[in-house]
Formats: structure tokens, sequence, C-alpha cells
């Protein structure tokens, strides 16, 4: 369990706080020194026995989003307990605590709010943030903070996006063992343009449009300065921020304090890894691939500048390194000289036709590599899936938008539509696939592969910075741990179950990283994976 020294409540203040109860695990010793005598039912049951029971109850629901809510209404009553579910059951777990049920929990948020979780801090609240984050009871070590804005490929949900962030740092403690003492989720409601919820009677969020412009960008950097003054040695993730604000808004505060941008850059680093893993099986190298990103917001652009980084890093001319990243948008290929491009497309305007859409640019371009990122249901048809088949022994089909009804195409589809030839990622899970007689095992390309571990090794050196650079390290260290059995199997990244295991490798990648680029507060020490043990939590009793 973990070894936070903060004190212990008593009698019912003890039952209702879930950083300490353990419910009938209690012991009787416990129970009289705690004031729980006759508080609990007379058995102790043990951790393992608890399990096991809310997991029977559990999986006799049908329902993932009543799933959901069970393994939330655990999470607010028992954290040890929620934690060991899931850090026993993660295949099971992840799918419902996030990806892609977390999509679906997140439209339904009003409706299915039982108790407040994390911060909600409204455009209503400026001039006072930093009184409203000393509310919090406990000193945050990260901050998950969304505005709502851009969740998953949903759209605009405002404050009902807080579900992103609650299970972001569910996923920082399950997958690194980051103590949940050190975690708090924040949303910025500063409005939603969505019509459903404004005229929705269960929406939680404020009832008006949204706000932008110059009085947004004051809430930001109050609450960015509120947060540094209250926690100052906070890590900062920006999560499920429109385009127009993501990249300006990491921009701005990169180098200033220790943040990050996971639909930016985890997304990135994730995808890097998958890429290195494909090309181990084609024995090629990044600069001999050719990839085409249908999408050109956050995730795609990220994937692009993270991929030419490490293609520069080989070697390879920067400017010759973007030639071989080619984006899709809604309005068809992104070439030079069509006009109004913002900053992050122009990187990638290529002296090159135009082409209406994906299939033409596909056509045109015959890359080597496909990564979908623009939640476009289905757009890997059939067709783009035999075109890439036509001009690739072995293609690499990315289809990473989530939820599941956002994706690409299926597991099952890249398989067919390739003759079993697909390098395949998802960002939503899929099951095996039985094709030509042999047994495909495609694995998604999560980002809670990368970002509980950057999270890890950031706080275990006390990085000043979040870097590139540090995105690098990750991306190799995640493709380091995908074994020759995982490649037999088209399997491109670890299973899920060894999260915990490679959240180390790439802690100690990032904390490394960081001493050598002279952005780590604390001493290196002699041991730095003891260092980096030393911070992880333990659900276990």
């Amino acid at each position: 369990m973990s070894t936070r020294q903060d004190a212990v409540p008593h009698g019912l203040a003890l039952l209702c706080d879930p950083l300490h109860n353990k419910g009938t695990a209690f012991t009787e010793a416990e129970r009289d020194a705690l004031g729980l005598r006759g508080l609990l039912p007379p058995h102790i049951h043990t951790q393992e026995e608890q399990m096991a029971r809310f997991l029977h109850n559990l999986r006799n629901l049908s329902d993932p989003l009543e799933k959901f809510v069970a393994l939330s209404a655990l999470h607010d009553r028992n954290e040890d307990l929620f934690f060991r579910v899931v850090c026993d059951n993660v295949d099971e777990i992840m799918a419902l605590i996030y990806t892609p049920t977390v999509g679906l929990a997140c439209q339904r948020f009003g409706h299915i709010f039982q108790r407040p979780r994390g911060m909600f801090i409204s455009i209503d609240d400026r001039g006072r943030i930093a009184d409203i984050l000393r509310n919090w009871p406990r000193k945050a070590g990260i901050i998950v903070v969304t505005d709502g804005e851009r969740i998953l490929g949903l759209g605009d949900l405002g404050a009902n996006g807080m579900g992103i962030p609650v299970g972001k740092l569910s996923l920082y403690t399950a997958c690194a063992g980051i103590d949940p003492a050190m975690c708090l989720p924040i949303t910025l409601d500063v409005g939603t343009n969505n019509e459903t919820l404004l005229s929705d009677p269960y929406y939680v969020g404020l009832r008006q449009r949204r706000v932008t412009g110059p009085a947004y960008d004051e809430l930001i950097d109050e609450f960015i300065t509120a947060a540094r003054e209250v926690f100052p040695d906070v890590i900062i993730q920006f999560e499920d921020f429109a385009n127009h604000n993501a990249f300006r808004l990491l921009a701005k505060y990169r180098d200033r304090i220790c943040t990050f941008n996971d639909d930016i850059q985890g997304t990135a680093s994730v995808a890097l890894a998958g890429v290195l893993s494909a090309i181990r099986i084609k024995g090629t190298t990044l600069a001999e691939e050719k990839f085409l990103f249908l999408g050109a917001g956050e995730a795609a652009t990220g994937m692009a500048d993270l991929l030419v980084a490490a293609m520069v890093e080989q070697g390879v001319d920067v400017a010759e390194a973007r030639r071989r990243c080619w984006l899709v948008d809604s309005k068809g290929l992104v070439v030079a000289s069509r006009e109004g491009l913002n900053e992050q497309k122009r990187v990638y305007a290529h002296d090159h036709a135009p082409a209406a859409d994906f299939p033409a640019a596909l056509q045109t371009l015959q890359p080597t590599a496909i990564i979908g990122a623009a939640a476009v249901s289905g757009a890997f048809t059939p067709e783009v899936l035999r075109a890439m088949a036509e001009t690739n022994h072995r293609p690499i089909v990315f289809a990473l938008s989530n939820p599941t009804s956002k994706a690409e195409c299926t597991a099952e589809q890249a398989y067919q539509g390739t003759d079993g030839r697909a390098l395949f990622a998802c960002g939503s899970p899929f099951p095996p696939v039985r094709f030509a007689g042999k047994t495909f095992v495609p694995r998604q390309g999560n980002n809670a592969y990368i970002f509980p571990g950057i999270g890890l090794g950031a706080i275990a050196c006390g990085a000043t910075r979040i870097t590139e650079e540090m995105f690098l390290a990750a991306a190799r260290a995640l493709a380091s741990q995908v074994s020759e059995t995982d490649l037999e199997q088209a399997s491109l990244f670890p299973p899920l179950s060894a999260t915990r295991a490679v959240s180390l490798h790439i802690a100690m990648a990032v904390a490394e990283e960081a001493y050598r680029q002279g952005l780590a507060s604390k001493a290196r020490p002699k041991d730095l994976l003891g260092l980096i043990k030393a911070h992880v939590y333990d659900p276990h009793y």
C-alpha cells in the first residue's frame, strides 16, 4: 500500500475516505484503534476476497457504462481495492475506465454523476483560482487538465470532459504506480458550444457558450500561475484541448514549466514506438518509409514531428525527413500551393499537385504507411487497404482514432484487406483475428504505454521540463519491450498487462534524459532504478 504519511481519519470519516478505507478488510486491532467497532459487519475479508466479490458482480453486468459506474463507485470508496482490481486485470478493466468506454461516460456524465472527483474551475472563478486550488486537501504532484473542447473524437463535451482527466490519472497509478494521493484531475469550464448539452437538464457545467479570446487566455495563465504557486513542483498535462488552443498553449508554456500535451506528444511517442516495431519486422529504416496521415491536427502533426526528430537523430536531413510525411485534412492533401495553412500544417505542405481526398492522395503518393488520426469512421475502406497491399509487401496500417466508433477500420478489415500482410495498430481494442491459418494479435497504440512512465520518471528525478528528447527516449524504451514472440503474432506493442514493467523502463529512460539535459532538480543517485521504484505505489493492503 502507499507509503504516504498523512493522518488517517477515524470512524465513519475513515470509511468515507477512499485513500485510507479498506472496508471489511480492517483487522480486529484496526477496528478497535480506529473507532470502527460496530461500523462494519464482523467478518474480516482479505483484499483478494474483496476483489473476487467485486469482479463477480462486475462481470454479471452486461452494459459497459454500468461497469464504468460500478468501477467509479469503487474508486470513490476504496482506492487501494480499485487499483488492485485494475492492476491485476488491466486487459479487462482498462477498456472500461478509459477508451473506449470513457467516451460514452463523458457523453452521459451528468446522467451518471454520483459524487465529484477532482476540481472544477470555471471562467467565473478568475481572480481567485489560487484560493480555490488551496481547497484541495493534498499536495498535487501531477495535474491533468482539460477544457473539454475536443474529447477523444467526440468533440465539445464541456464540463462532461472531466471523465478524461480522472481516467488518465487512474492510468498513471495503475500503469506506473504514481500514488493516487498525488493526482489531481481538473476541468476548466469556459462553457460549451454543444447545443445538446446546453439543453440537457442534467448537464453539470456552465449553461453558456464558450468564452474565447483574451478572457480565455487570462483564465489559462492565472490557472498555470496559481497551480505552480500552490503546488510548486507539479507536472501539468494538457488533455483534449482543441487544435486552435492545444498547439499555442504547449508552445507558450513548454519552456516555462514542467508540462506536456499528451494528445500531441504522448500520441506521437506511442506511434513512433509502433513504427519502430513495424520496421523491425520489415527490416527497413525510418528513412525508407513514407507516411500518409489521415488528419492534420494535434495527433497527426505531433506524430509527424516526432518521426522527423527520430529520422534526424539517425542522420537524415530535416527537410528530407519532412518530405517523408504527408497530411490529408478535410480539404484534401496538404500541399504548398494551398493558402491559409496554419504553422503546424505548413511544415508538411510539400510541392505537389493537389489531391481531393485520402484515396486520391494514396494513389499518387503510394505511401508505405497510413496512419489514421482524424476520427473518420471507416475511412480505410477495402479499396484503400487493397491499394496499400498492392504497393507494399508489408503495409503499415495504423487506425488510431478512438473510441471504437471512430476507428478508420477494424483489425479484421485490415488483415483481410491486405491478405494478412498488414502491420496493424489500433486506437481502441480489437480481439485476435484468425486469417489464412494464422492468428494475429492486434494491440492498441495506447498512450497508456507512454504517459505514465513519463510522469513517473519526471517525478522521480524532479524534472523541471519535459522535452522532445524525453518522448524519443520513451518511444525507444517502449519498442525495446516488444519481444520476438510479440512480433511473430504481428503485435507491435507489448501486452497491456506488462505496462507496469514497461513504465519502469520508460521512467528510467526519461530520467536518464533529464540528467543528460541538466533538467533534473534532484541529485543523481547511484541507484537510479531504486530511486524510481521508491516512488511506486503498491495497491495491496
